[in-house]
């Protein structure tokens, strides 16, 4: 859990796809009192992730703001009330939004960095961990695996905890639980 005033302001969980990422962060955000900060990536460019983002906005209670910042999650982050406890979920949709933009994603990297280093509140960041599988085979995957992979050791260095969901069980890879 996240207390507040203690050192931990920044939570940074990964996983595998469907691990139990989301569920997870969101349950050390609602420990906190309420109104939380839903910081939302996904874009609904087919069916089935509409689905899957109505089945997230299903989950969550009363209590969330939701932001929609499918590109824009530093300036999102910026803008959030500071005390208020904030969920990003997920840093790999918002890197894949940026790299099909052709964005300068060091850039940007370098900007999240800073709006999280600003933040008074708690936060959670929620990523996936791409590092464990195949080597793709094409140069737009292995970039994004790359790219993906530096991102996420660029935010656990600067959390004070990071969890590592397998099979749905929160392992504590930083910090204390």
């Amino acid at each position: 859990m996240i207390e507040a005033g203690k050192a931990t302001k920044l939570t940074f969980v990964l996983g595998g796809a469907r691990s139990g990422k989301s569920r997870y962060a969101e349950s050390l955000i609602t420990a906190l009192p309420a109104p939380w900060v839903y910081i939302a990536t996904a874009q609904a460019c087919d069916a089935e992730m509409a689905e899957r983002i109505a089945a997230h906005r299903r989950r969550r209670a009363t209590g969330w703001h939701t932001v929609e910042a499918p590109h824009e999650i530093a300036n999102a982050i910026a803008q959030s009330p500071p005390g208020l406890p904030l969920l990003v979920d997920c840093l790999t949709l918002w890197l894949s939004n940026r790299m099909l933009a052709d964005a300068d994603v060091e850039r940007e990297f370098t900007q999240v960095e800073a709006a999280l280093d600003a933040r008074a509140g708690p936060a959670v960041l929620v990523s996936n961990e791409v590092g464990s599988g195949i080597v793709p085979e094409n140069a737009l995957a292995r970039r994004f695996r790359d790219l993906q992979g530096q991102l996420n050791a660029r935010v656990a260095a600067r959390a004070g905890r990071v969890v590592l969901l397998v099979a749905g069980l929160p392992l504590v890879v930083k910090g204390s639980p």
